[in-house]
């Protein structure tokens, strides 16, 4: 069975003492706080980080707003996911992992604190001289990259990326690699799309709103649409948007539009224009590694920039301020970062 994501276990504690830790709690919809936690001991077989760098992801955001089922997460939960810090104790029968190594974690929710306990399965060593800040984001490269293999993009596909967001801007470098006869990117705003001409785009386009469909804008150009179609959207409706943007014979891969749909979906569309969905996490876990260790090397070697997405940080006690600044849409907020390092003597 492939492994998923996992929640280290944090005990919450009333008071400061020694031995605890700060970390952020999503109470509610809307509602984030900072509470206090005992620090983990890793067990046998685990790591624990010193966590550094938290970003914060549109899955954070959408959990934020209230938009995953209640099946699948109910609150108070915590948050927390694309990780960057160094392994402060390593627990027992761990071979491999030491103390003082620079990591960025995948597969580890809940990371929005001092420290977490993982297994080394979800760990990737970064290379000493690499920028810590710039780790985290190497978490989400993986779907990208399964992504991009599952389109079987050729130099004679015409290639739509829906939105240009943390990921959907990664996923333009990493797509902008695999060479299609045209990669075509939507957003709601020019400084995004700036930055996807940059990074290899060859047709870009403003949506006047989120209510606009995507072919009433590009139809013109690109009439029959096209073979891949990946949405980076947050919202699951966005979908119904895809459907319509692909090709026949096309594919969607669904790296966003992963939750619920709240507009109805035409599957006989799906039907009439022989279409492939398919989704993006990784089915086995040798896998995972495979795509995390390539996504690490694309990075370090300078054909993906996880630096310049990197628009604004808090530190982790205005946690709050952060997801209410995430949460407006806006062409000047990209990726907002949390130091998860706290200054002891300000406490």
């Amino acid at each position: 069975m492939v492994r998923k994501m996992t929640v280290p276990p944090m005990q919450l504690v009333e008071k400061a003492g020694p031995g605890t830790q700060l970390c952020a709690v999503m109470e509610d919809i809307g509602s984030i706080s900072i509470k206090r936690a005992l620090i983990p001991k890793p067990q046998k077989g685990e790591v624990r980080i010193k966590v550094k760098w938290v970003g914060i992801c549109g899955s954070d955001l959408e959990v934020y707003r209230g938009a995953r089922e209640p099946e699948f997460l109910t609150y108070p939960t915590r948050l927390g996911h694309e990780v960057a810090g160094i392994i402060d104790k390593v627990g027992e029968n761990v071979i491999g992992l030491k103390v003082g190594d620079q990591v960025a974690l995948r597969y580890v929710w809940g990371a929005f604190a001092e420290y977490v306990c993982c297994s080394p399965f979800a760990v990737k060593v970064l290379p000493k001289e690499f920028p810590l800040i710039e780790g985290s984001l190497i978490e989400v490269l993986p779907p990208l990259i399964h992504t991009a293999e599952r389109a079987e993009i050729s130099p004679n596909k015409n290639v739509l990326i829906m939105g240009q967001g943390v990921s959907g801007l990664a996923m333009t470098q990493v797509i902008s690699l695999f060479s299609p006869r045209n990669l075509v990117v939507t957003d709601l705003f020019d400084e995004k799309l700036e930055l996807a001409r940059k990074y290899g785009a060859t047709h870009t386009y403003k949506l006047p709103s989120v209510d606009t469909k995507t072919m009433d804008i590009i139809g013109k150009d690109f009439p029959d649409g096209f073979d891949v179609v990946i949405p980076c959207l947050l919202e699951g409706s966005g979908m119904v948007d895809a459907i319509d943007a692909a090709a026949q014979n096309g594919r969607i891969v669904m790296y966003g539009c992963i939750g619920t749909s709240h507009k109805p979906i035409d599957f006989f569309k799906v039907h009439k224009k022989r279409l492939d969905i398919l989704s993006t996490e990784p089915k086995r876990d040798i896998d995972n590694r495979r795509f995390f260790e390539e996504g690490l090397r694309l990075v370090t070697e300078g054909l993906i920039n996880t630096k310049e997405t990197i628009t604004h940080i808090f530190p982790l006690e205005k946690i709050a301020e952060a997801f209410t600044l995430r949460n407006e849409r806006k062409g000047n907020i990209i990726h907002v970062m949390i130091d998860c390092e706290v200054k002891r003597e300000e406490l």
